[in-house]
């Protein structure tokens, strides 16, 4: 091979990798903004002006108390997403057609996610329905784009290209959510009322990720990965297919294992964490809105910084030391003073400095292990892991919560969730289960 068609190689490939980075700066935002901040304390509010006197809304004839209907609505959602992923994973696969799949996932989600400026009065019927489908297809999209990742990185540069797609979601959804917190906050200024400043935040979060998805649709190409004759199964049946394929690669299923277990404990914080500050620590809303925007900032700093660490000690270790620090971070946040919101912010910058670069390095990690012209298959169980099974840890934290009445207890309980799965990470031995997987092995992994 020359050298001319060695640098137009490269050249082709870092042009893919640049499309690849967009498309987690379109759709973080929705994750950010609509998830996070805006859309479960607005839900919640529709669906009290609908409910009846006894609190209960009924879809489709059935009651629901309206403060739990965004959870429930959230929970359904995952229901679709875990129907839908394998069949595209595999679908995916079998034709090599990627591009198609993931365009068509990004603008449904991102069409529902701009619908949601039409959420008002006591819709909250189509409140619950939008949340739904924005949700499910985020997932979908997500699989679809992160199973490119074995494809448009080689061994060498994923831990890099990885952490650099992760820095730029951060980048993006720090920027729209100063944007939105800016228009909420001084609505009155901009002549709109409050209700209408909320819907103008969620349709925006929509109009950002279909306008990006753009880029990553022009530079990225699908791959022909010849033909297969296993159909495509109907939902659980196609996921059963795949965890009996992966059975054949036991070393990758110990891997998403521990994945499973500390990344319970990463979603946890994240969720938990503004309860701790507002009911244990006595915040209010402004300091807690503060401290999930300067978490998307450091977090932009921990993926690059983590994943410039894994160039040297390589992303296992990297991931472990990741998970000490997720150990120590709990252990101080254990310690912090009511009505102090300096050290609350200090609590954030540490969540935010190893949150990035533990999920980057993960994901890169993870596409190692995957068997060629398996990815979008893998990857779903992998989303999966990431989106539609974390739900021990809320668990465990609700009934601490129950059994000692104190938060502080609640949030030291997640140390667990840490702690095994540094076990369970240390246990893989990432070399042999790439060599397994049929991969090459990098020099530094």
């Amino acid at each position: 091979m020359s050298a001319d068609t060695v640098r137009a190689e490269a050249f082709d490939r870092q042009r893919e990798q640049r499309g690849w980075y967009f498309y987690d700066w379109a759709c973080s935002v929705y994750s950010t903004s609509v998830l996070t901040v805006f859309l479960g304390p607005y839900l919640t509010s529709v669906a009290k002006d609908a409910a009846d006197a006894d609190g209960f809304v009924h879809p489709l004839g059935i009651p629901v108390r309206a403060g739990s209907f965004f959870a429930y609505s959230v929970s359904l959602s995952v229901i679709v997403a875990v129907l839908v992923m394998p069949l595209v994973g595999a679908a995916a696969d079998r034709s090599g057609r990627k591009k198609p799949l993931l365009g068509t996932a990004a603008y449904v989600g991102a069409a529902a996610t701009t619908g949601m400026f039409f959420l008002d009065g006591d819709r909250y019927l189509l409140g619950g329905l939008l949340l739904i489908v924005a949700n499910a297809a985020q997932s979908v999209a997500m699989m679809l784009y992160n199973s490119y990742l074995p494809q448009i990185a080689s061994p060498e540069e994923r831990d890099a290209v990885s952490s650099r797609g992760w820095a730029f979601g951060y980048a993006a959804g720090s920027l729209v959510l100063i944007a939105n917190l800016v228009l909420y906050l001084a609505h009155d200024t901009f002549g709109v009322s409050e209700t209408t400043a909320v819907r103008i935040c969620l349709a925006s979060a929509g109009l950002w990720w279909g306008a990006f998805t753009l880029i990553p649709l022009s530079r990225l190409r699908d791959r022909r990965c010849g033909p297969r004759t296993e159909p495509t199964a109907p939902g659980f049946r196609q996921l059963a297919a795949t965890v009996r394929h992966m059975r054949r690669h036991p070393l990758t299923l110990s891997f998403l294992l521990a994945y499973l277990v500390y990344n319970d404990g990463i979603q946890t914080v994240i969720s938990q964490a503004s309860v701790y500050g507002s009911e244990e620590l006595g915040l209010g809303q402004s300091t807690l809105i503060a401290a999930v925007l300067l978490v998307q900032v450091l977090a932009v700093v921990g993926a690059l910084g983590m994943g410039r660490l894994a160039r040297t000690y390589g992303a296992k270790r990297t991931i472990l030391g990741s998970l000490v620090a997720w150990t120590v971070t709990l252990a101080a946040g254990y310690f912090l003073p009511a009505g102090a919101p300096v050290w609350f912010f200090v609590l954030a910058a540490g969540i935010g400095l190893v949150l990035g670069g533990s999920q980057a390095l993960s994901r890169s990690l993870f596409s190692h292990l995957v068997p060629p012209g398996k990815e979008a298959e893998y990857f779903s169980a992998y989303e999966m892991s990431d989106r539609g099974m974390s739900w021990l840890g809320p668990l465990l934290f609700g009934i601490t919560y129950q059994l000692t009445g104190s938060y502080r207890d609640a949030i030291i309980s997640l140390v667990a969730f840490f702690v095994i799965g540094f076990v369970l990470l240390a246990r893989v031995p990432v070399r042999r289960a790439i060599g397994d997987a049929g991969n090459p092995v990098p020099e530094r992994i």
